[in-house]
């Protein structure tokens, strides 16, 4: 007999809405976390302004705004010949956005509302329990997961389906062959929280370098998120001593420095990556990924929790077509399959044209120049980014031409 219908493994924002929306349709679901909660997680922390529909399904948003969550109108890109991209995700363009605001918050915060709606909607989450393979049948359709808790030995749980929520290191789909990580761009990221930091408006902001770049964004409390983010042949000069290089990094560009003159480094600097990792399919019989476990590309865009919001609201509903007729349940994970990447392919090809002009500074300062004359433009990829744009609005022809070839003009 199954432990339970469903068990999620991972208790971040892919696995709290996962498991909301599948305990609000009355399906009996375990979430698993090796982590207790509260705990810090290495992220940029930001919330587009779609992901507040997906906090105010799960009932969530009056707490997140209420916790002192801050508030973002847009974002500003400083490239490395001086000029700004500015975008605002209220614009003229005719898109609107759940919120014209993004919002900031620390995961400490973030994690445990999240947690908490999933468990008032009858998920059932156990901290402190660490998966560390999956249970298949002879047949090698998932039927469960092996679970320790500490250091002890690990004993199997079964279930229905199993759902791999558990980030970019993800076990269940390392353990079950389906992800592929790319050779290009190889970065990873330091993030660590300052107070004082000066000159930050109520945007967040990216300061784009030759070597890397440097997101910057408020997160209440008079906290700002710092992600460093820099390519991973400088993983060796990291490990020497992490601290030392994301401070280096910082005071050796004058621009970024001016604005840490007065902050204080509030916590450890943490570290994460290499990046550029997705699964050739986001299911195996049984088992189902969501979240930074099926697709995870590059920080820039910060494009991690509201897609892993979207993805468990996504996959709640086939996960109950497959509980409902078993017999068909590789049915209706294909067309999960097809249906997440209806939702994010257009998405995940701007990401990847971005990640391209960041790593090649003659593209960047060339989409800044343009950029930088032509709001219409800029709040046009603002709101691609914001994910209430449709990402094909930037995928134009006529919009890459533009930005490529075409003399700036003054909006």
């Amino acid at each position: 007999m199954p432990d339970a219908q469903v068990i999620i493994v991972g208790g971040g924002p892919a696995g709290a809405s996962t498991a909301f929306f599948l305990a609000k349709a009355g399906h009996d679901v375990r979430v698993l976390d090796r982590a207790r909660f509260p705990r810090d997680k290495t992220c940029s922390e930001y919330m587009s302004p779609q992901a507040s529909r997906i906090l105010a399904a799960m009932g969530a948003l009056d707490e997140v705004e209420a916790s002192g969550a801050a508030q973002l109108a847009g974002m500003r890109v400083h490239a490395p010949n001086g000029r700004i991209i500015h975008g605002e995700f209220s614009a003229t363009h005719g898109f609107k956005g759940y919120r014209d605001r993004g919002l900031a918050v620390r995961r400490t915060v973030l994690d445990r509302i999240l947690l908490d709606r999933a468990r008032a909607a009858g998920a059932r989450v156990e901290e402190g329990r660490r998966v560390t393979d999956v249970v298949r049948d002879s047949r090698g359709r998932v039927t469960g997961v092996m679970v320790a808790r500490g250091s002890g030995a690990a004993h199997a749980l079964p279930a229905a389906v199993v759902v791999g929520a558990d980030g970019l290191r993800s076990v269940v789909g390392r353990r079950l062959g389906l992800i592929r990580t790319s050779a290009w761009p190889r970065r990873i990221a330091l993030v660590t929280h300052y107070s004082g930091v000066g000159g930050l408006r109520d945007f967040g902001e990216m300061h784009v370098d030759r070597e890397g770049y440097c997101g910057l964004a408020n997160v209440g409390g008079g906290l700002t998120n710092v992600a460093v983010v820099v390519p991973v042949s400088r993983a060796a000069d990291v490990a020497i001593d992490r601290t030392e290089f994301l401070e280096s990094w910082i005071a050796e560009r004058p621009r970024i420095a001016a604005m840490f003159a007065e902050a204080t480094r509030v916590d450890a600097v943490r570290a994460t990556g290499p990046f550029a990792s997705s699964a050739r399919r986001a299911w195996a019989p049984g088992a189902a990924l969501a979240g930074d476990a099926a697709d995870f590309f590059d920080p820039f865009t910060g494009e991690g929790i509201y897609a892993a919001l979207r993805g468990g609201e996504l996959l709640a509903p086939f996960i109950g077509e497959a509980l409902a007729d078993p017999r068909n349940a590789d049915t209706a994970f294909h067309a999960y399959e097809k249906t997440r990447r209806a939702e994010f392919s257009g998405k995940w090809k701007v990401e990847r044209l971005v990640g391209a002009a960041v790593a090649f500074p003659a593209l960047i300062n060339r989409a800044a120049t343009v950029l930088s004359r032509r709001r219409d433009m800029a709040d046009l990829l603002v709101g691609v980014v914001g994910d209430f744009v449709p990402a094909g609005e930037v995928l134009k022809p006529g919009y890459l031409l533009k930005l490529l070839f075409s003399l700036p003009a003054r909006a």
